[in-house]
């Protein structure tokens, strides 16, 4: 069974990321619609159990210790008749053009049990030592892609400003997803205490920050209507501790400010809301956004 696809297959391509691309599921979104007809034939309090997006780009990537929880494998199966969990998370060394049948059904040795998620890791799924790291294996087009809300705050927010494009952005924006961006005051006072704690000449930071709430405002002007109202621009006047990035209220993405350190050399966590356990840092950290947020000042667009 031929399939002929123009994308390059990366090094690290696993069958099932193959398939799912042949069958134009290898978007987040696309592939959770896919996820919950399956899951609702199975059981139907499997439904919206799908992966985060975070935790569905290091499936495709290969980039995952074991198989996944029992119940993804048997969705999976599911969703790709013939193929067993074990053979979908192998390594895929053809083209993407073709992939062979399914393997033989005859009886295999018994798989491996799944890898649970360690314990105690209160829902931190991955860690990075700096940002540049995190950003090669995760970059903005895999977060944002398919967010339907984005709730960012830091410094300048470069991620979103510089690193993801205004058309993408836009895209996002017209179709419905919110977006909210909290700077620090480019005006206020700890702006100038970080570019002192940085070793940065006066205004550098300064000037960053406005450079990157005008390309929203920009941006914003651009927007109908009904989408300006989706975009939210503000400011706080507070010592910068963390860069928060919260998406779809599932994943949540943190980087400390560290003393004498430049933004780029922060480590990094990506945490994930894990349903039906116990409060992990993933509540932390968004309560931390939504408490800033509910005292910073708006920024007229």
């Amino acid at each position: 069974m031929a399939v002929h696809d123009a994308g390059p297959v990366t090094e690290k391509a696993n069958v099932l990321k193959v398939l799912l691309k042949q069958r134009h599921l290898q978007g987040h979104r696309a592939f959770c619609r896919e996820y919950d007809k399956h899951a609702a034939k199975i059981d139907d309090a499997l439904k919206g159990g799908y992966p985060s997006k975070a935790q569905f780009y290091r499936w495709l990537s290969g980039d995952v210790r074991g198989l996944p929880y029992a119940d993804h494998c048997r969705i999976l199966e599911s969703m790709l008749p013939g193929w067993t969990a074990e053979q979908l998370f192998q390594k895929h060394t053809g083209g993407i053009g073709f992939v062979p049948e399914p393997p033989s059904t005859k009886p295999a040795a018994p798989a491996a049990p799944p890898v649970a998620r360690a314990e105690g890791m209160a829902d931190v799924t991955a860690v990075f030592t700096t940002r540049p790291e995190f950003s090669h294996e995760m970059p903005p087009h895999r977060l944002f892609d398919d967010a339907d809300s984005i709730s960012i705050v830091g410094l300048s927010l470069n991620a979103l400003c510089q690193q993801y494009s205004d058309r993408s952005l836009t895209d996002l924006l017209e179709n419905g997803t919110t977006v909210r961006a909290l700077f620090l005051d480019p005006a206020g006072e700890y702006i100038k205490a970080r570019e002192r704690e940085e070793g940065l000449p006066p205004d550098v930071l300064t000037t960053l920050t406005t450079l990157n709430m005008q390309t929203l405002q920009r941006l914003h002007s651009k927007l109908s209507p009904s989408a300006r109202e989706s975009l939210q621009i503000r400011t706080y006047d507070e010592p910068v501790r963390f860069n928060i990035t919260v998406i779809d209220n599932d994943t949540c993405v943190v980087q400390p400010y560290l003393p004498d350190a430049r933004g780029v050399e922060s480590p990094t966590l990506v945490m994930e809301r894990q349903a039906g356990k116990p409060a992990g840092l993933f509540d932390t950290f968004s309560q931390v956004f939504e408490s800033m947020w509910a005292r910073s000042t708006e920024v007229t667009a």
